[in-house]
Order: C-alpha cells, then structure tokens, then sequence
C-alpha cells in the first residue's frame, strides 16, 4: 500500500505573531517553524502502518525551501521518502487541495493522511476538498483507523457520541488528536535523515480562489481590575461593573 502523508509547516504556538510590511502576510523573520501538530498524528499513524502491513509511507509539503525541515524530520521518524511540492505561496486551501491532488494522481497513492486543520489557518478544509477533487471517500477528524481488504473503518467523535465510518480505498482521512500518540525521532533517525535526498517538484499551476486582502493583530486587552473587600462587597461590585460599565445585565 502507496500512503501519502502531507504535511504543512506552522509558526510554533509559542511565536509572537508578527503582521509583515505588506500587510497581507506574516513577518516570518524570527519564527521558528514546526510540523502542523495534526499532522504529527497522520504521520504517526501512516508509520504504524507501515510497521503492521508494510506501507510504503512518502511525506510531502507544498512550500517553499524551509518546508524541508518537516520534510526532514518525517525521514527522521520513518518516513520511506520525502517530497517538496514546490510553491512559495500556495495561497489558499483550495488551490493546496488542487496541488496535492494533482500530486496524488500523478503518484497513485491509495491512501492519504493529514491532520484535520492546520495550525494557525484553521480552516479544516483541505482534506474535505482533496477527496472530492480525487473522487475518493474521505473520513474526518479521526480518532481511530482500521484497514481491511481494500476497505477502511474509521471513528470519530461528536457531541452526540462516536461516529463510525466505513468505505473502501482510496481515501482521504484527516487525523484529530487521540488517533495516536506521535513518536520522537531518534538520534540514529536524525542522522540517517540527514543523508537523505529530498525530492523537489513543482507544483500544478492554479490560481487561489481566495485572496487575502489585509491581517490585523486583535485590539490589545485592557487590564483586569482587582475587586476588594470580603465575598458579599466583591459580589455586589461586580455585578455594579456588569450592568453600569459593560452594560451586560
């Protein structure tokens, strides 16, 4: 079984969000940047697979040249080969969801894993529109898989309990935390990985159906204000500031 894993390269959780020069873009200057943690979880699983029923796993990012160091890091944790989907600046999820849907095609992967949204967009999109682009059925924010005989069994949960879904491959699956739990690399791993090549190719032309025409930062907090006195007077300020300030009550 042919397993593509795409992975997408986020700021870490901890940067502080720059608004770049243009406006339109992050100021990426000092930002250190890590693998999408859902999408640890898909590599996780497409690892474990390859490990039970013996996968043949590729981790591929559509990026630019930094997009290599999540690349790296899959050939580190297990990852059979690694491929950059070449774009600078794919735009929006929808032409991402062409460009790896031209790339699957082209591979004849039988199934795709990636985690449910990306960090920092959250658009939990690009899974959902990647099936449909191909044709295939598609599971969502998973928390357990199966494979059968050319067929899948999927759950995940909702607020009315645990969904199961059953469909055959190819498939799309997205990852949701609880799937697994990812893997560190190795120091053998890491040197290993470094040996590696990393193939490039470019990624199918389209234009994005989205533009991004500003970014903002929110409007900064105002400071907490401290209530004195014993329960009974906090109690009563408190619901003086709701209804005379905030005009909640």
């Amino acid at each position: 079984m042919k397993i593509l894993v795409a992975l997408k390269q986020v700021p870490d959780t901890e940067t502080k969000i720059r608004i770049g020069a243009d406006g339109k873009s992050l100021d990426g200057s000092d930002v250190k940047w890590i693998t999408s943690p859902y999408d640890e979880y898909a590599l996780e699983e497409a690892l474990r697979l390859k490990e039970s029923a013996g996968a043949e796993v590729t981790a591929a990012s559509v990026g630019g040249e930094k997009a290599k160091d999540v690349l790296r890091n899959a050939l580190a944790l297990g990852a059979d080969t690694a491929v950059l989907v070449k774009a600078e600046d794919a735009g929006d999820p929808l032409a991402v969801a062409r460009i790896l849907a031209a790339f699957a095609k082209e591979r004849g992967f039988e199934l795709v894993l990636l985690g449910n949204k990306g960090f920092g967009g959250d658009n939990a999109s690009v899974g959902p529109m990647l099936a449909e682009l191909l044709g295939w059925a598609q599971a969502n924010v998973v928390t357990k898989l199966e494979l059968s005989a050319g067929a899948f069994r999927a759950e995940r949960e909702s607020d009315a309990g645990t969904e199961v879904v059953e469909g055959t491959l190819p498939a799309v699956v997205t990852a949701q935390r609880g799937l697994n739990e990812p893997r560190y690399a190795n120091l053998k791993g890491i040197m290993a990985a470094k040996k590696k090549t990393i193939e490039e190719v470019e990624a199918a032309a389209g234009a994005p159906a989205l533009v991004t025409a500003s970014l903002a930062l929110p409007p900064a907090r105002p400071e907490g204000r401290k209530l004195e006195g014993d329960a009974a007077a906090q109690a009563a300020a408190l619901v003086s500031l709701l209804r005379d300030e905030a005009k909640v009550l």
